[in-house]
């Protein structure tokens, strides 16, 4: 309880409304810029060189520093802040907040959810694969239907050495869009969470260094997201609406907490701005690990053919890989 006190001491010293509204402006501004510099930056990329000999080795290494970054997001900056919301003195000194850890708890939740979407969206695909039958009829009638089989399996047969190549690719495609999906929902409550956070924090002396740290923070998740979505192939439309979403997702957070702190009087130390903080940090985490983890680095690093035939390929997304997980985990020094 004594850090507790000395904690508020500190704040109230930094506390100025007038000095923190404007430097939440001039964030808000800021923040938006870098994010879409981030995300558009891949995806402008991928659309200039598609074609190119260099293209899919190029996406592939993007995509692999994207998956670093995300790692780094979900372990190094979003699931101890999840840990240190809910384990701060103003909600851990009452129940059930000191009884049990429900940051881990929420985490576990958020990456079985992010797995029930991966095997519900993998079923769905599955069920709309073509089938294949033998038709049946009377005794009378099975010398016609076994001409005409004949006749099917040969055409099947020709049509066989083209189709299945399509066929993977596009499924492939529908898997590649489907992560990139469940990957900006995940960012997107890290960055409302951000947002509200900073929106309803009074305490310039925090808000001045969080908003160059939140630039760059920006702009490498910006690449992380950027590069699964060039890769996955949406149609302009929907690339450019996920891109508007995630650059006015933590501007939007900003808002809503300056909006919060009007209404209510809370702040960002408060004890139920902490909770909400506190889990849907969790829920995040989880829901990036499992993305990380499984639809990213494991699919590309052993099940993706091009990485597999090609040792120098495989050596460079690793040092990409590593970069990106080293790059963002740097920033957590400030932000």
């Amino acid at each position: 309880m004594a850090s507790c006190v000395g904690d508020t001491a500190r704040a109230l010293a930094c506390r100025d409304g007038r000095a923190a509204a404007h430097l939440k402006l001039v964030s808000i501004f800021v923040i938006f810029v870098t994010s879409v510099v981030g995300i558009s930056s891949p995806v402008m990329l991928a659309r200039v060189f598609q074609g190119k000999p260099m293209y899919d080795k190029a996406i592939l290494i993007i995509k692999c520093f994207a998956a670093g970054v995300i790692l780094s997001t979900s372990l190094v900056h979003v699931l101890p802040d999840a840990f240190a919301a809910l384990s701060d003195c103003h909600v851990a000194s009452h129940h059930p907040w000191k009884d049990f850890p429900f940051s881990g708890l929420v985490t576990m939740i958020g990456a079985i959810l992010a797995l029930l979407v991966d095997l519900t969206a993998s079923a769905h695909v599955d069920s709309h694969k073509p089938s294949h039958y033998t038709p049946i009829g009377t005794q009378e009638e099975l010398p016609t239907h076994a001409k005409k089989l004949t006749e099917f399996r040969v055409e099947t047969a020709v049509l066989s050495v083209s189709c299945p190549d399509k066929q993977g690719e596009e499924l492939v495609k529908l898997k590649q869009r489907l992560v990139s999906q469940v990957l900006e929902i995940g960012i997107i409550f890290h960055s409302v969470i951000i947002g509200v956070t900073l929106g309803m924090s009074q305490n310039q002396c925090t808000i001045r260094p969080l908003v160059a740290a939140l630039a760059f923070h920006q702009i490498f998740e910006g690449l992380g997201l950027g590069g699964c979505i060039a890769q996955a192939g949406f149609n302009f439309g929907t690339t450019a609406y996920m891109c508007f979403m995630f650059a006015v997702t933590t501007p939007m957070g900003i808002v809503l907490g300056m909006i919060i702190f009007s209404a209510t009087g809370y702040d960002d130390s408060s004890a139920n701005a902490l909770i909400m903080e506190g889990l849907l940090g969790s829920l995040s985490s989880g829901i990036l690990i499992y993305m990380a983890l499984v639809d990213l680095i494991a699919v590309d690093f052993f099940h993706n053919k091009m990485m597999a035939s090609a040792p120098l390929l495989k050596k460079a997304s690793f040092i990409a890989l590593t970069l990106g997980s080293v790059s963002m985990s740097v920033l957590a020094l400030w932000a």
